[in-house]
Order: structure tokens, then sequence, then C-alpha cells
């Protein structure tokens, strides 16, 4: 998918005030914050899912159909003949379930908005910053090849049948319920005890943090935008760090000093495969983004929380109700092992 100065305005758009969106999902980690932004911003939304999160449900202003994605019958027989200027599926995860939708909304939708990843980008990057252009190679996770194959069906959709697609690549998109470092609550625990926490690689390698209303600042404004179509964008935030800096921003809003020991990343994966999927597929490697192409379409886009702040969210949710510091006994002792064979002195 190409530079968004160059595409043909395809959808039909009638105004942000009476565009209408249909969500699907729309009550997870990132897609609540867009829900919610897009029923302030005025937009004509309608959220389609199996039921309401009690974390995070759905906003009012916006109208809830029950139905189940995975059976394409329920969805047709709950929305009936009605059309959209948008849909943005949240929970399509292979090609299956991406034909679905192309089938399902077909003539029926302005764009449709597929939610990629930037896990999808080549792994590790050859240079840095990561643009829209950066090659689509993983060939460590499942997950990122999964969201691969998912672009290149839409790719062909659009080239063949003029099937409105627009990709967005999230990169590592967090609220206050989620913990970004591996081992969640886990990992926090043991830091709050003054127990050592594991950090792969030497803690040196940069990522990119994107709080859910940063990143919701930046993808409202493309629904039904006509230059999205058949084009792709990540939206992420600016706010690079070390993974060692991440850890010390947690720690602070702990009020603790953490006692880092660093891991090889080939060493956890070896340890727990699917810990070292998300390493070596993902997070073992640095990732900064070059976010031009995005703030073409929207110029006055920025993303202004920076991880201090919601570290300190992350902290004061948990800390709320103690049901949500969980500990996994067996994650727990699988960190002793690390810290016990890697601790220096």
């Amino acid at each position: 998918m190409g530079d968004a100065r160059l595409a043909a305005p395809r959808a039909s758009v009638r105004g942000m005030a009476a565009l209408k969106l249909l969500v699907i999902g729309g009550t997870g980690v990132i897609s609540s914050a867009v829900t919610r932004l897009a029923v302030e911003r005025g937009l004509d939304v309608t959220v389609l899912n199996r039921g309401s999160s009690a974390t995070r449900p759905v906003p009012g202003g916006a109208e809830l159909v029950q139905a189940d994605v995975r059976d394409p019958a329920s969805v047709r027989a709950a929305l009936g003949d009605r059309e959209f200027d948008a849909v943005v599926d949240w929970v399509a995860f292979t090609p299956e379930h991406v034909q679905t939708d192309v089938d399902l909304f077909a003539g029926r939708t302005g764009q449709y908005v597929f939610i990629s990843s930037a896990s999808a980008y080549q792994t590790p990057p050859e240079r840095l910053p990561v643009t829209e252009s950066t090659p689509l190679r993983n060939p460590f996770w499942q997950y990122s090849r999964d969201k691969i194959a998912c672009e290149d069906l839409l790719v062909r959709a659009y080239r063949d049948r003029g099937f409105p697609a627009t990709v967005i690549r999230p990169s590592h998109t967090y609220d206050r319920t989620l913990v970004p470092l591996d081992g969640g609550w886990t990992a926090m625990e043991r830091m709050r005890r003054g127990r050592e926490v594991v950090v792969h690689g030497d803690g040196t390698s940069l990522w990119t943090l994107t709080h859910h209303e940063d990143f919701a600042r930046g993808l409202v404004p493309l629904l039904g935008h006509p230059r999205t179509v058949g084009e792709a964008f990540h939206i992420t935030s600016d706010d690079v760090l070390t993974w060692d800096q991440v850890v010390r921003a947690l720690a602070a809003a702990l009020g603790v000093e953490p006692r880092i020991v660093h891991v090889p990343s080939d060493a956890i994966a070896a340890a727990d495969p699917e810990w070292g999927a998300g390493l070596l597929g993902d997070k073992a490697h640095s990732m900064v983004f070059d976010t031009t192409k995005l703030r073409r379409l929207v110029p006055d886009f920025a993303a202004t929380i920076p991880f201090e702040q919601g570290a300190r969210e992350i902290v004061d949710w948990h800390d709320a109700d103690p049901a949500r510091r969980t500990v996994d006994a067996r994650l727990d002792g699988l960190m002793d092992d690390l810290v016990a064979r890697f601790r220096v002195g």
C-alpha cells in the first residue's frame, strides 16, 4: 500500500458529524479509547460484539449490537441491510477472519479498517526509523506472519475488486490495565517486594510505547478519510525509551528502586518459547517509527502522554482492587531460575 498523497478518493464521506461507524470489538485496550473518542467527536457509532465488557464498557452514545463476528449469519441478522461509512475490525487475526469481513462488507462500507501490527515490519529492521514502506517480514512470530497474510489478502481485494481497505499498524499500545512489560503484574510484584526483575538483552534497545488515548487521536481523524483507502499507516508515539528506562519508570510509580537482571533473549526463548517468540519476533529489537505519513493527513497529531504518567495510571488502577494484582506462579518461578543463572555478583 502506497503514499497517501496519491490515493484516489474512493470512500463516500458525509462529514465527520454524520459519519456512520461500525466497530467490531470495541472494548479492548486500544479500541475502547477509539470508540470513546469517536462518540465524543460526534460520529454515529455502532459497536458489534458478543457482549459489553465490565472493564471497558461501551460508552454512552454508542449503539451496542450483539452478534458474533465469527458467525457471519448472526452478523447479517443483527445488521440487516445497514451500510456504514467506515468499519473497523479489532478482532481479525487470520486471513480467514479478514475474508469473512470482505464477504460481509463489500459494497456496504466506504472504508474497511484492518488493525494489523507494527510487528509485521521487517524483524530485525535493517534501518531506523521504520516507515510504512519498510518491508513486511517476521520469521520469528506466527502472530505477525498471520497479520502479514491478512494484509496481503486485503491488498489483493483492493487491487482486484476495489475493496476499500485501510491498514493500521499499532506498535506497543497500552492503557491503565496493561503492564507493558513481559510478566505483567508478576514482574511488578517482584519489584514491589524488592526481588529482581528480568530485562531481556542488555536493556539498551529502544522501544516505543503509545498510550491508547494518543493512539485514538491518530486513528479517529482517518475514519472515513478518502485518502486512506488502499493505504497503510502506523500510529505511534514519539516516546522512545530503553527497556531499562521502561522498568525504572514502572518502579518509580511503585515507589521502589528496581533490581534489574539482564538475560539474553535467546536464553529466555529457550526457557519459555512463548515468551521468547514475542521477544525474538518483536521486543528484542529497537523499534523507532517515523509518523510523517500519518501527519500529512492528521497535521495536528501529537502524542502527549509520557510513559511516566502512564506508569502511574497503571499502578493506581491495579492498586485500586487487589483482585487485579495477580501473580503467575509458573512465570514467577521461571524468573527466579533466570535470575539465578544470570545474576552478576
